[in-house]
């Protein structure tokens, strides 16, 4: 009687090291995305947090009774916790009727917004 030898069953190394790899990839880029949205979702909230800060000084602004001093003015901002630098830039315009005046936010040392508006005289 003759043993026939039977098939063996399982993987071999090399489809185990092909499957890991795959894995491995798939893991990678995961994680890339999620770090992605992660960054992105702090930048939003960034961007909101400091939108809120440049309309509040513009608003200031608008709300003067006077017309607002050419020139440059720092204040600071705090929103949900996050202290950013405001820069409120009034410059002239070509009709000395109105004056253009630039919020910049900034977070420590990066900016993250400018907005502008016009005033006029009242």
């Amino acid at each position: 009687m003759s043993h026939v030898r039977a098939a063996a069953r399982g993987f071999t190394l090399v489809e185990v090291l092909v499957a890991l790899a795959i894995v491995a990839i798939a893991l990678l880029a995961g994680s890339q995305a999620t770090s992605a949205l992660a960054r992105n979702a702090a930048r939003q909230t960034d961007v909101v947090l400091a939108h809120l800060c440049a309309q509040n000084e513009l608003v200031r602004v608008r709300l003067a009774r006077q017309m607002p001093p050419l020139g440059d003015e720092g204040r600071s901002c705090t929103q949900a916790g996050h202290v950013y630098a405001v820069t409120v830039t009034t410059s002239p315009t070509p009709n000395p009727q109105f004056r253009r005046v630039d919020a910049q936010v900034h977070d420590g040392t990066h900016p993250v917004l400018r907005l502008s508006t016009i005033v006029g005289r009242y």
